[in-house]
């Protein structure tokens, strides 16, 4: 019983600290101008001013739309749809479409409206709801904590790294830091406040060390450097020009794998508890053999998740590469395609000997009392 109430109290602590993390804001940085968002029904289009290039449209949509919540309801208004061209940011809208729309009212006048995309934010809302009734479902009172850690590591990531980040703090220890600290919430929340806990925790850090340590030296060899990133450019040019984009790229390789090194971790984790349990008589070394065996079956499967992981997300990339014909050599040396070999193969390192690791861990801790 005491077990019990220790561990939802610690999902207590976890759920009054997001609450808490909802209101704290570091970055200090001026929120942009916002105006009154509604969601709206397009009920007429005039596509007059576009220009068609082939399949690229660039300039004004005018679109006539009715505001379906807000302040404004059931009143129309004429608003804009800028296309720039690019089809990764374009959305071209027809009659019947149901968007977000952001503008302002001047003495009960709507001025200025412009369409800011499909709405999607009530299915994001119950797709969010639908994954979270699902753990429960599947897992009791141990998706409740899945649950908690999740959201708790999305408010860490988005209130407390992100805004240090931009603050100018130094990538590598504060990522190892908020690695460390997720971990521990996540591991102890799941795994509970015992030594399957602790060597869960223990065996994931290790592998995190290790494959921070690892991207450090082949980022380094490699000669790639943070802008290889999506949007590192135009962070720059957003006045960010200190920050450390070689360093938070090393940061994002250790912080995109900690999660699945934490799954494999907790697998051996809870297997060599189990083998405990029903065998309490077993030796050290004979309980860290049977985790080693048990972590060589799961690496087996493992070690393809990040490659599949990491490949699918830039699907267009190789199809690009392919449909050009271009050597193979010129496409494993660009830089682009070099990070992502990077992230792979170092965050496979810390798959692969996370194993281990726990293993050592969980043997010394369930043997010496």
């Amino acid at each position: 019983m005491f077990k019990f109430n220790r561990d939802w109290l610690f999902s207590l602590v976890i759920a009054c600290s997001c609450i808490g993390l909802a209101f704290v804001d570091l970055a200090k940085i001026p929120q942009a101008h916002r105006g009154i968002h509604a969601r709206a029904l397009v009920i007429d289009v005039d596509n007059s001013n576009i220009r068609r290039n082939l399949i690229v449209k660039t300039e004004e949509q005018i679109l006539t739309v009715r505001l379906l919540n807000g302040p404004h309801k059931d009143r129309e208004m004429t608003i804009v749809n800028m296309l720039t061209g690019k089809m990764e940011f374009d959305e071209f809208y027809v009659a019947g479409a149901m968007i977000l729309v952001e503008y302002n009212a001047v003495d009960g006048k709507l001025r200025n409206g412009v369409a800011r995309g499909y709405y999607r934010l009530r299915m994001q809302l119950f797709l969010i709801g639908l994954f979270a009734l699902l753990l429960l479902v599947v897992a009791g009172g141990t998706g409740l904590k899945a649950v908690l850690s999740f959201i708790f590591a999305a408010m860490v990531l988005w209130k407390i790294f992100f805004p240090l980040i931009l603050k100018g703090f130094p990538p590598l220890p504060t990522g190892l830091g908020i690695v460390a600290l997720l971990t521990a919430v996540i591991t102890f929340s799941v795994g509970g406040l015992d030594r399957r806990g602790i060597s869960t925790y223990l065996g994931s850090m290790l592998g995190v060390l290790l494959t921070c340590a690892l991207a450090v030296w082949f980022t380094k060899s490699f000669a790639l450097h943070g802008a290889v990133r999506p949007f590192a450019e135009t962070l720059l040019y957003s006045g960010y020009y200190s920050l450390r984009l070689t360093d938070i790229f090393i940061a994002s390789v250790f912080i995109a794998s900690s999660g699945a090194v934490m799954d494999l971790s907790m697998d051996i984790a809870a297997t060599m508890d189990e083998i405990k349990q029903k065998h309490p008589d077993i030796g050290v070394l004979e309980h860290i053999r049977s985790g080693l065996r048990v972590g060589r079956a799961v690496i087996g499967t493992m070690t393809t998740t990040l490659l599949l992981a990491y490949t699918s997300s830039q699907v267009t990339m190789f199809l690009l590469f392919m449909a050009k014909g271009l050597p193979v050599e010129n496409i494993l040396n660009a830089p682009f395609v070099a990070a992502e070999i990077l992230n792979i193969l170092v965050g496979s390192f810390g798959l692969v000997t996370v194993a281990p690791f726990t293993a050592l861990v969980a043997g010394f801790l369930y043997h010496n009392k």
